[in-house]
């Protein structure tokens, strides 16, 4: 939920997607998709969609060779009529419980979640709400979270539909709804404890909101951000933090407790990629290319390094004691995850676009990238090892 990779991962540190060295596969992906792949112990999971076929799909790959195991159709011939150039079909990552898988689509003007096990076979579907945006048809991005015996979808558009709905997990059926205003917006919720209470955080339409998960009674609310957030919220013990940059920019921080009270914000804008809280900082990577790192306690400086150019969409990482980081033109960098002082450790090409969060477990690193193949963009899902 916070983006940190496990403790016993450990991260190579070189390696070159062309020559293949300290690659331990790479393969060609049919479609294209946004969604980060999952990690199971029954393979890996993402999903694609094909344009062209009107198709939007689970794929299941197996996780020692690479080899592409299979792809289950979830929905044809209802793909939205346009999104965002930027966007995708298939972008919100899937959600594992340990025994069934849970995909997210936007697809026949609604939000649609099925429920299957890792053979493919359905469990249930379930049409969640309407959706369909009407003054900016960019598409979808919140992803399936898991809840206790829930599975939670954030649906936010300027429609009446607009909502968070908890389904049951077992059946799909509809538990809870949280009206949300008629305003588009593309972020997932976030469900940690913070000051003894269990709270389902999201930014966005002019908000800052925690929830219970179990209920989805409103705990509190300060009136600050922006209308469209994209990224997911990030906390440390005390404050949630969320960035965002539509219509205003900007990074902002409000107290977890109940107090009703934004501590502290900034003008720096990270639209579609989340933050990375570690301790009692916060690093952010800005859509121009800028990396930051603030303490969570005043939004105080610690320092700010320019990294690449611009244009990134993947949320950072933390694995290993870095931060990794994927950007738009496919440079992967890796930087020590310290308050003190920017200390770069690399910087590799990686592909020619990423869009997906990278992915690490155990020692390797997951990196789905697209390249330029042939005039046209082919995806790749890549297992970089030690």
């Amino acid at each position: 939920m916070d983006n940190h990779a496990d403790d016993s991962a450990t991260l190579p540190r070189q390696w070159n997607f062309d020559t293949k060295e300290n690659i331990a596969w790479k393969t060609k992906i049919p479609g294209r998709g946004h969604s980060t792949p999952i990690v199971t112990p029954a393979g890996l999971f993402l999903t694609t969609a094909n344009a062209d076929e009107g198709t939007q799909s689970v794929l299941k790959i197996d996780g020692v060779t690479g080899h592409l195991v299979d792809q289950f159709v979830m929905h044809r011939n209802t793909l939205p009529v346009r999104i965002h150039p930027n966007n995708s079909y298939a972008s919100p990552t899937m959600a594992f419980d340990g025994e069934h898988l849970f995909a997210s689509f936007h697809t026949d003007d609604s939000i649609v979640v099925t429920a299957i096990f890792p053979d493919g076979r359905q469990i249930w579907r379930h049409r969640v709400c309407s959706f369909t945006p009407s003054a900016f048809q960019f598409g979808y991005g919140a992803s399936p979270v898991l809840f206790e015996d829930l599975i939670i979808i954030a649906a936010e558009y300027d429609g009446p539909d607009s909502g968070i709905y908890a389904l049951d997990r077992a059946t799909g059926k509809q538990v809870w709804k949280i009206p949300r205003p008629e305003n588009l917006n593309f972020a997932s919720v976030a469900i940690t404890e913070i000051a003894g209470q269990q709270q389902m955080l999201i930014g966005g339409a002019g908000q800052f909101n925690s929830y219970d998960p179990q209920s989805g009674r409103q705990l509190w609310s300060v009136q600050t951000t922006t209308e469209a957030i994209c990224g997911t919220v990030v906390w440390d013990d005390q404050r949630v933090m969320v960035s965002g940059g539509n219509p205003e920019a900007g990074t902002w921080c409000v107290a977890g407790g109940g107090r009703h009270q934004m501590l502290w914000s900034n003008r720096v804008m990270c639209y579609e990629q989340s933050l990375l809280a570690v301790n009692n900082y916060v690093f952010a990577v800005a859509d121009s290319g800028v990396a930051y790192c603030w303490r969570t306690q005043d939004g105080k400086e610690m320092w700010k390094r320019r990294l690449f150019g611009g244009g990134i969409s993947a949320s950072p990482l933390l694995a290993d004691g870095h931060l990794v980081i994927a950007t738009e033109r496919g440079q992967v960098f890796l930087v020590k995850a310290q308050p003190g002082r920017f200390d770069l450790v690399a910087d590799i090409k990686t592909g020619d676009s990423i869009f997906a969060s990278p992915v690490a477990v155990g020692n390797r690193l997951y990196l789905r990238t697209g390249v330029n193949e042939n005039g046209g963009r082919q995806e790749y899902l890549v297992a970089i090892e030690n």
